[in-house]
């Protein structure tokens, strides 16, 4: 893994960390709720989301505080709950993630689904519970609504639980990814965006990358679900058969092609970007190291 990344993640995963291990009990007053909404969102994870958008911030050259931070870490909660639903069993009905039992598992389906229910609003609280200005909070607030709703995150939801079973086309399986997995990652880079101040004008290079970088993101997690180990990736393998998945609809080797050139895209993407906000995106190319493609296991 590149060196920047390395120094940027062991400085910011431990602040955010401690974020979201101190400042979610403050909001509950339900012992065993919060017992299972902290469960779930400090179960571990890389922090992605809030990472993308701090780099963000960083590559602006932006001081981040803690009333950014905090902002920054209300996309995980907005994570979380939907793991914590995904999982329940009149969806998913997983056993294990990120290695430990699930929510439900733990705690019941009535409670995991309460659970999750506390952490969706409690992301938007946490976008305008502090003195941020209000532009911000309200565009902010806007961009991850839509980001989590009905044609974003949840849309891709309904289409994995519709379609289940049926061979989407390709732009199928492309639409349904974009908004499960890619409008929330879309969100991170937009945050960031927002939160330096940058007009919407000058996002569309930056915003591009997000997509790709999402994109991307979806076909590894597709691929590892069959070259993978249940060690590796702290959930179990194997689970894809009958869903559209990018293996499934292609095979493995164009997959991997796909990956690579999407990758590629996103890297171009991001070049652009460095051109139109005259900025040092190195630290946000470094993040794509996180697909590694069949000949750099």
């Amino acid at each position: 893994m590149p060196t920047k990344l390395t120094e940027f993640e062991s400085l910011w995963i431990p602040k955010i960390n401690h974020i979201l291990e101190t400042e979610i009990g403050k909001d509950t007053d339900q012992k065993t709720l919060t017992e299972a909404m902290t469960y779930s969102v400090n179960a571990g994870g890389k922090r992605l989301r809030p990472l993308l958008t701090l780099a963000v911030l960083s590559s602006l050259g932006d001081k981040i505080d803690h009333t950014l931070l905090k902002a920054s870490c209300a996309l995980e909660l907005m994570h979380s709950y939907s793991l914590v639903h995904d999982d329940l069993p009149a969806m998913d009905n997983d056993d294990l993630r990120r290695g430990k039992p699930t929510n439900h598992v733990k705690f019941g389906a009535g409670m995991a689904t309460l659970a999750g229910d506390g952490l969706q609003p409690l992301a938007f609280q946490w976008l305008v519970d502090n003195d941020l200005d209000s532009e911000t909070q309200a565009e902010l607030t806007l961009a991850l609504a839509k980001a989590a709703g009905p044609h974003g995150m949840v849309s891709g939801q309904a289409d994995d639980i519709e379609f289940e079973g049926t061979r989407l086309s390709l732009d199928g399986l492309k639409k349904l990814d974009r908004n499960k997995t890619g409008a929330l990652i879309r969100y991170a880079v937009e945050a960031g965006l927002i939160l330096g101040r940058i007009i919407p004008e000058k996002r569309g290079s930056l915003l591009t990358f997000a997509e790709k970088f999402g994109e991307a993101y979806q076909i590894y997690d597709d691929i590892l679900d069959v070259v993978g180990t249940e060690a590796e990736i702290g959930k179990p393998v194997h689970q894809d058969a009958g869903k559209n998945t990018y293996p499934n609809l292609l095979g493995l080797d164009k997959s991997y092609g796909m990956l690579h050139q999407t990758v590629k895209d996103a890297q171009k993407a991001l070049a652009q970007a460095g051109q139109d906000l005259m900025i040092d995106t190195s630290l946000l190319n470094d993040f794509t190291s996180y697909f590694k493609n069949k000949d750099e296991k």
